[in-house]
């Protein structure tokens, strides 16, 4: 009944906090997206173990585009809607952001192009960039934390010349510990959800 009350309270004059709290409780703080790109961060770097940094880069790339509809269909799965209220504007801010991601990735593939290693080390900024947003969107202040994290380990292994499978097992156990934190906060404050 609180949801629906929320809902219908949702439209393009609501507040920001009701904005917030619509983002919260469709996504689960946001919390499976980022487990699921910390899982795509592990299979690559798995690939760039086994096989080779390039494979790996595509391994990125193409578990980068699957994080989404994965992530949809494990909110459904949990019961959650996996989607906000029509008329959220965060929702754009959402959107926004993953365009302008989309628009760094050919930085990042430029960099690779000297180095490989130049290239996940990119992307960990991108990512982390991205990130600082997400805490407009959820009003979670920890997205700043985990955006500063992955923005200064993207540095340390770049000026410690750490190769492919390091930094993609750098960014996966941060983007995995984050997101199992997220959820684990969404589950407490969301008990009768």
């Amino acid at each position: 009944m609180a949801e629906k009350s929320l809902n219908d309270s949702i439209n393009m004059t609501g507040t920001l906090v009701q904005f917030q709290t619509d983002m919260r409780r469709g996504y689960a703080n946001g919390s499976l997206g980022i487990i699921v790109s910390g899982l795509s961060w592990l299979i690559s770097a798995i690939v760039a173990y086994q096989y080779s940094a390039s494979q790996a880069v595509w391994t990125l790339l193409i578990g980068g585009m699957l994080i989404h509809p994965v992530s949809i269909l494990l909110y459904k799965t949990i019961g959650l809607s996996g989607n906000h209220t029509k008329g959220n504007p965060l929702g754009n801010l959402g959107m926004e952001g993953t365009i302008f991601m989309i628009m760094c990735i050919p930085i990042a593939f430029g960099l690779s192009l000297q180095h490989t290693q130049w290239f996940f080390q990119g992307m960990l900024l991108i990512i982390g960039g991205r990130y600082l947003t997400f805490s407009s969107i959820y009003g979670i202040k920890l997205y700043w934390i985990l955006g500063a994290v992955l923005g200064i380990a993207a540095c340390l292994l770049f000026k410690n010349n750490v190769q492919p499978f390091g930094t993609l097992l750098t960014g996966a156990l941060i983007e995995i510990l984050f997101g199992l934190f997220m959820f684990l906060s969404f589950q407490r404050n969301n008990k009768n959800i």
